[in-house]
Protein backbone atom coordinates (compact mmCIF):
# COMPACT_ATOMS: atom_id res chain seq x y z
CA UNK A 1 0.00 0.00 0.00
CA UNK A 2 1.41 3.17 -0.95
CA UNK A 3 1.14 6.00 1.85
CA UNK A 4 0.50 9.53 1.13
CA UNK A 5 3.52 12.36 1.67
CA UNK A 6 2.35 13.00 5.21
CA UNK A 7 2.25 9.76 6.39
CA UNK A 8 5.64 8.88 4.51
CA UNK A 9 7.11 11.26 6.58
CA UNK A 10 5.82 10.72 9.80
CA UNK A 11 6.91 7.09 9.27
CA UNK A 12 10.32 7.30 9.81
CA UNK A 13 13.09 9.90 9.33
CA UNK A 14 11.08 10.71 5.64
CA UNK A 15 11.60 7.55 4.56
CA UNK A 16 14.44 6.81 5.72
CA UNK A 17 16.26 2.96 5.30
CA UNK A 18 16.12 0.94 8.21
CA UNK A 19 19.88 1.07 9.64
CA UNK A 20 20.61 4.15 7.64
CA UNK A 21 23.93 4.98 9.70
CA UNK A 22 24.02 8.70 8.23
CA UNK A 23 23.10 12.05 10.73
CA UNK A 24 21.12 14.07 8.76
CA UNK A 25 20.87 17.97 9.01
CA UNK A 26 17.41 18.55 10.95
CA UNK A 27 16.67 20.31 7.41
CA UNK A 28 17.66 18.14 5.08
CA UNK A 29 14.82 15.55 3.27
CA UNK A 30 15.48 12.07 1.92
CA UNK A 31 14.28 12.77 -2.21
CA UNK A 32 14.77 8.98 -2.78
CA UNK A 33 16.61 5.93 -1.85
CA UNK A 34 18.35 2.82 -3.59
CA UNK A 35 18.87 -0.32 -2.11
CA UNK A 36 22.05 -1.96 -3.32
CA UNK A 37 22.04 -6.30 -4.73
CA UNK A 38 22.48 -7.58 -0.68
CA UNK A 39 19.80 -5.52 0.40
CA UNK A 40 21.73 -4.14 3.56
CA UNK A 41 23.33 -0.99 1.93
CA UNK A 42 21.78 1.79 0.27
CA UNK A 43 22.50 5.35 -1.62
CA UNK A 44 20.22 7.67 -0.05
CA UNK A 45 19.47 11.04 -2.08
CA UNK A 46 18.60 14.13 0.18
CA UNK A 47 17.97 17.66 -0.16
CA UNK A 48 21.57 18.48 0.77
CA UNK A 49 23.56 15.54 -1.29
CA UNK A 50 24.02 11.65 -1.95
CA UNK A 51 24.52 9.36 1.34
CA UNK A 52 27.25 6.90 0.05
CA UNK A 53 27.84 3.89 1.86
CA UNK A 54 31.03 3.38 3.67
CA UNK A 55 33.05 0.24 5.37
CA UNK A 56 32.16 1.98 8.71
CA UNK A 57 28.30 3.55 8.00
CA UNK A 58 27.25 6.12 5.49
CA UNK A 59 28.81 10.00 4.42
CA UNK A 60 27.44 12.63 2.43
CA UNK A 61 28.29 14.12 -0.76
CA UNK A 62 27.18 17.53 -1.49
CA UNK A 63 25.13 17.78 -5.13
CA UNK A 64 27.97 20.70 -6.06
CA UNK A 65 31.03 17.49 -5.88
CA UNK A 66 28.88 14.89 -8.42
CA UNK A 67 30.75 15.32 -11.40
CA UNK A 68 29.12 12.60 -13.62
CA UNK A 69 26.83 10.05 -12.33
CA UNK A 70 25.01 7.51 -14.72
CA UNK A 71 22.38 4.63 -14.39
CA UNK A 72 22.52 1.94 -16.82
CA UNK A 73 21.89 -1.80 -16.93
CA UNK A 74 21.13 -1.93 -12.67
CA UNK A 75 24.07 -0.02 -12.23
CA UNK A 76 24.97 3.16 -10.54
CA UNK A 77 28.66 4.47 -11.46
CA UNK A 78 29.42 8.06 -9.59
CA UNK A 79 32.41 9.93 -10.51
CA UNK A 80 33.47 12.43 -7.35
CA UNK A 81 35.15 15.97 -7.36
CA UNK A 82 37.37 16.48 -5.19
CA UNK A 83 38.84 20.32 -4.40
CA UNK A 84 42.19 20.02 -5.40
CA UNK A 85 42.82 23.92 -5.11
CA UNK A 86 41.64 27.42 -4.13
CA UNK A 87 42.79 30.59 -6.29
CA UNK A 88 40.67 33.69 -5.42
CA UNK A 89 37.74 31.99 -4.74
CA UNK A 90 37.70 29.61 -7.54
CA UNK A 91 37.76 26.04 -6.82
CA UNK A 92 40.04 23.69 -9.13
CA UNK A 93 38.51 20.24 -9.07
CA UNK A 94 40.07 17.28 -10.20
CA UNK A 95 37.73 13.71 -10.45
CA UNK A 96 38.39 10.52 -7.94
CA UNK A 97 37.97 7.12 -9.85
CA UNK A 98 34.73 6.07 -10.52
CA UNK A 99 32.81 4.03 -8.07
CA UNK A 100 29.99 1.55 -9.32
CA UNK A 101 27.05 0.42 -7.46
CA UNK A 102 24.98 -2.73 -8.36
CA UNK A 103 21.61 -1.74 -7.26
CA UNK A 104 18.51 -4.09 -6.31
CA UNK A 105 15.77 -1.31 -6.20
CA UNK A 106 16.70 1.88 -7.68
CA UNK A 107 13.49 3.93 -6.75
CA UNK A 108 13.52 7.49 -7.39
CA UNK A 109 16.96 7.64 -7.20
CA UNK A 110 18.60 7.53 -10.77
CA UNK A 111 15.65 10.93 -11.44
CA UNK A 112 16.41 12.45 -8.09
CA UNK A 113 20.63 12.56 -8.78
CA UNK A 114 19.81 13.82 -12.20
CA UNK A 115 17.62 16.82 -11.07
CA UNK A 116 19.98 17.39 -8.25
CA UNK A 117 23.35 17.71 -9.86
CA UNK A 118 21.57 19.79 -12.87
CA UNK A 119 20.10 21.80 -10.64
CA UNK A 120 23.39 22.90 -8.86
CA UNK A 121 24.69 24.52 -11.97
CA UNK A 122 23.81 28.00 -12.86
CA UNK A 123 26.18 28.14 -16.03
CA UNK A 124 28.71 26.56 -17.31
CA UNK A 125 31.54 27.40 -20.15
CA UNK A 126 34.25 25.36 -21.92
CA UNK A 127 37.45 27.52 -22.21
CA UNK A 128 40.20 26.64 -24.62
CA UNK A 129 43.77 26.74 -23.10
CA UNK A 130 47.22 25.78 -23.83
CA UNK A 131 47.23 22.20 -23.81
CA UNK A 132 43.44 21.31 -23.53
CA UNK A 133 40.95 23.24 -21.94
CA UNK A 134 38.66 23.52 -18.69
CA UNK A 135 35.46 23.65 -17.50
CA UNK A 136 34.41 26.82 -15.29
CA UNK A 137 30.98 26.17 -14.43
CA UNK A 138 29.11 27.95 -11.02
CA UNK A 139 26.72 25.81 -8.87
CA UNK A 140 24.90 26.39 -6.36
CA UNK A 141 25.94 24.62 -2.51
CA UNK A 142 22.53 22.96 -0.59
CA UNK A 143 21.79 24.94 2.03
CA UNK A 144 24.46 28.05 1.76
CA UNK A 145 23.84 31.34 0.00
CA UNK A 146 25.93 32.22 -2.71
CA UNK A 147 27.41 30.39 -5.44
CA UNK A 148 31.24 29.10 -5.85
CA UNK A 149 33.00 28.83 -8.76
CA UNK A 150 34.58 25.14 -10.04
CA UNK A 151 37.28 24.74 -12.94
CA UNK A 152 37.73 21.34 -14.08
CA UNK A 153 40.94 21.15 -16.44
CA UNK A 154 41.04 18.78 -19.74
CA UNK A 155 43.80 16.65 -19.13
CA UNK A 156 47.04 17.97 -20.49
CA UNK A 157 46.07 20.96 -19.87
CA UNK A 158 48.73 24.07 -18.89
CA UNK A 159 47.64 24.17 -15.09
CA UNK A 160 49.33 27.15 -14.79
CA UNK A 161 47.26 28.79 -17.79
CA UNK A 162 44.07 27.26 -15.85
CA UNK A 163 45.45 28.73 -12.21
CA UNK A 164 45.31 32.76 -14.36
CA UNK A 165 42.37 32.37 -15.91
CA UNK A 166 40.74 31.03 -12.88
CA UNK A 167 41.70 33.81 -11.02
CA UNK A 168 41.19 36.67 -13.01
CA UNK A 169 37.03 34.95 -13.44
CA UNK A 170 37.25 34.75 -9.87
CA UNK A 171 38.10 38.27 -9.33
CA UNK A 172 35.69 39.58 -11.85
CA UNK A 173 32.91 37.54 -10.68
CA UNK A 174 33.74 38.80 -7.20
CA UNK A 175 33.19 41.79 -9.06
CA UNK A 176 37.19 43.38 -8.73
CA UNK A 177 37.79 42.85 -11.79
CA UNK A 178 41.00 40.91 -13.39
CA UNK A 179 43.84 42.78 -11.90
CA UNK A 180 42.50 43.12 -8.49
CA UNK A 181 45.49 43.68 -5.95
Amino acid sequence: MKLPNLFRRLAGRDGLPEGFAGALDPDERVLGVATLQGGDRHLVATSVGLWLPTDDGARRLGWHMVSKATWKSGAFVLVEAVEAEEIDGAVLLTDRPPVRWRIAQPGRLPEVVRARVEGSIRSRHHRDLPGGGAWFVQRKIAGRDGMVLQVRPDPGTDLDAVRSVAGAVARTLAGLGPTAD
